[in-house]
């Protein structure tokens, strides 16, 4: 039996997976990393998004493509303005405290899953790809689509990195994370940070989501399994170190792959929880986690 075409085929599906991995995860990493904080809601942005850019395309019905990219743009702007509201009226009054708001965030997530059974219904719905052709590979065709996926995830991720690395806005964001008492000494308006932090984490599972839509339906609970991966990849990878939440989304989003289709979607998780608890017994901090992040 020839395995060729079933490797390089479980290999697309987990590079795909990575890639909204990637992005879910990185918004997580990135909240924490600054703020100190675990947001236990970020699963339900991240299925908010995905309800967004159903409305959009349904509301909009204006054609695959300008449906696609205006729910590219509006979905992680409602969802950012979303996670602002939630900053400034609930965790901005806990002062930011790491126990606190972990309760609150799981408050957050449940609130926002009932409104959105109560509104959008118990029901999965789809949102037409923008794109619709395939890719001849060796054994077959692939989706056109989810290679765009990949490209785009790509594309984004540099982008948050450059403007980590390169801009006023990240170097802010980066003298926050390494003191914010010292931050605030220098007139860098922590309190926005944070908000901006936050909303930003949000608006990238809300792109994460949006590429996925049209692979998936939207979901009322399409954001608990995107939460566990992504905890276990920023745990993997070092809480707050971006460069291992994307490494780290890499190697689950391959694997959670391959295994799924040669094995059970099932095993796959199993192995993902395993491979956190081996991370935690021989590197606690995980592959890239240090005392600062």
């Amino acid at each position: 039996m020839d395995f060729g075409p079933y490797l390089l085929l479980a290999t697309l599906e987990g590079a795909v997976g990575a890639a909204v991995l990637a992005l879910t995860a990185l918004g997580l990493s990135l909240v924490f990393g600054v703020m100190r904080i675990v947001n236990v809601a970020h699963g339900a942005f991240f299925m908010l998004g995905a309800i967004v850019a159903w409305w959009v395309a349904d509301t909009l019905a204006a054609g695959p493509a300008l449906n696609f990219l205006a729910a590219l743009v509006i979905s992680p702007l409602a969802v950012g303005a979303v996670a602002v509201l939630a900053e400034r009226l609930v965790l901005r009054r806990l002062n930011y405290n790491p126990e606190s708001t972990i309760v609150a965030t799981i408050g957050l997530l449940y609130v926002i899953e009932q409104v959105a059974l109560m509104t959008y219904g118990p029901d999965a719905r789809p949102v037409v790809a923008p794109l619709d052709f395939r890719v001849q590979l060796p054994w077959f065709g692939y989706s056109g689509y989810k290679l765009l996926v990949i490209g785009a995830s790509i594309v984004v991720m540099l982008a948050v990195w450059w403007g980590l690395t390169r801009t006023r806005i990240g170097l802010m964001m980066r003298a926050t994370q390494f003191d914010s008492e010292t931050a605030r000494a220098f007139a860098i308006p922590v309190d926005r940070v944070y908000g901006g932090v936050f909303a930003f984490g949000a608006m990238l599972a809300a792109i994460g989501a949006v590429l996925v839509v049209p692979i998936q339906q939207a979901h009322y609970l399409m954001g608990n399994d995107p939460l566990l991966l992504s905890f276990i990849v920023v745990i993997i990878g070092g809480l707050g170190s971006l460069r291992g939440t994307v490494l780290a989304a890499v190697i689950i989003g391959l694997s959670d792959g391959i295994i799924s289709v040669f094995f059970s979607p099932t095993l796959a998780k199993i192995i993902a929880t395993l491979i956190v608890a081996m991370i935690l017994v021989i590197r606690p901090k995980g592959l890239f986690g240090t005392q600062s992040a």
